[in-house]
């Protein structure tokens, strides 16, 4: 294998390929199909992440790319309807592909209620199987996440050159604004509390409910939500290109900014002007992945596009605030260049693996945002403090004690 071009196949895979990766430099990798059936233009990433593979298979910032998994093992506990992450799953929004090592393990667990592959057929999601993941992924941590096209045809029948040409015809991300797409379509009101162990999920109820939140929906994630109504926050999600007027309208205690995919710079066209008009209302303000970008925007920042980006539930963040070290889960390919920071706005979190920005917050007020994710979902919850963080910065803007944020 050579620095620019992966192991074709796993050395064990000898059928005649059902389905192929074709990169945008004309490398073809062969496989075995799984999933749905059809040709899809997309990005590839890798996640590095042993766990959770339908939350971050229907995590609607995954839109537009194809995610590579290095665990080899995947579809051991099959799919249920309770791990689902996007908001409106008809719509089915998150990774529109997906490559595995290994063919897709015969679920076993009490929880499960499908096996992968019928759910990915039933979510539209093109599958490979039969690949090496690891020489896939040494290959895009030395030339960078590559356009591509995922092709799955039952009988293997292919036209190569089309796909190449389509694959390198492929704009990328760049510019495309991906968030009007995962957004909801019209206003909701989510009351679903964290899942608990054994008992599922529970709704919470009007008597609890001591603060109000608005989510500008750029893609966000259920477990999100969850977090915030696990903290007795009603919230009321709105689309992506709400204007302000009517945001201020419904009287938040509290606005949140969703995570989402696609291109910030795209999606700030029009999300941008709305946020800085919110930040004036001084109402706090917290923003989490895309989020965190459009608010870098709004205050004078600026988005970069990343080699390979960041997807996994392992990677190391320092917080400056408390000091400390805390792993956490991770999926961007864009972030906010800690160079562009204007005055007035402190850089609170980096990632430890590159020293990229992973944080940021308004000196002078109750406004700030991560790049990663702190609802772990999967991954680990050393984070989950920030939402307590958030709940404080409203709790001092209506004059009540601060919680413990642990």
């Amino acid at each position: 294998m050579t620095a620019t071009s992966p192991s074709p196949t796993a050395p064990w895979t000898t059928a005649k390929p059902t389905a192929l990766l074709v990169l945008a430099d004309g490398t073809v990798i062969e496989g075995q199909g799984v999933g749905a059936t059809g040709i899809v233009q997309a990005e590839v990433v890798f996640n590095t992440a042993l766990t959770g593979y339908e939350e971050i298979l229907t995590d609607p910032s995954y839109l537009g790319q194809i995610v590579t998994f290095t665990f080899p093992h995947i579809g051991n506990v099959g799919t249920n309807e309770e791990d689902i992450e996007d908001l409106t799953p008809a719509a089915r929004h998150g990774a529109v592909g997906t490559i595995f090592k290994a063919d897709i393990t015969e679920p076993s667990n009490y929880r499960a209620s499908k096996h992968l592959d019928a759910w990915l057929k039933a979510r539209g999601i093109i599958g490979l199987s039969g690949v090496d993941t690891r020489a896939l992924t040494a290959w895009i941590r030395e030339n960078g996440a590559p356009n591509a096209v995922i092709a799955h045809d039952a009988n293997g029948n292919f036209d190569i050159d089309d796909l190449k040409a389509k694959a390198k015809a492929w704009s990328g991300l760049e510019g495309l604004d991906l968030a009007k797409v995962a957004s909801s379509g019209q206003s909701s009101v989510w009351n679903e509390k964290p899942w608990v162990w054994n008992e599922g999920v529970s709704e919470l109820a009007d008597a609890d409910v001591a603060y109000h939140i608005v989510c500008m929906d750029f893609g966000v994630k259920r477990n999100i939500l969850r977090l915030f109504t696990g903290l007795n926050c009603k919230v009321t999600v709105v689309p992506a290109n709400t204007s302000a007027a009517d945001i201020i309208a419904l009287k938040p205690d509290g606005i949140f900014l969703s995570n989402g995919p696609g291109d910030p710079a795209a999606t700030g066209e029009y999300a941008v002007p709305v946020i800085q008009e919110l930040i004036k209302t001084d109402i706090p303000m917290f923003g989490i992945c895309l989020g965190h970008q459009m608010l870098g925007l709004a205050l004078g920042a600026k988005t970069e596009k990343m080699h390979q980006g960041h997807h996994g539930a392992n990677h190391p963040v320092k917080d400056f605030t408390t000091g400390k070290v805390e792993i956490v889960s991770m999926n961007h390919g864009f972030a906010v260049d800690s160079k562009s920071l204007p005055e007035g706005v402190e850089e609170t979190h980096i990632s430890l693996f590159d020293n990229t920005n992973c944080g940021l917050r308004l000196t002078d007020k109750n406004v700030f945002s991560v790049q990663h994710h702190p609802e772990a979902s999967p991954g680990p919850q050393d984070s989950h403090y920030l939402f307590r963080r958030f709940i404080n910065m409203v709790r001092e803007n209506k004059g009540e004690a601060a919680l413990s944020e642990r």
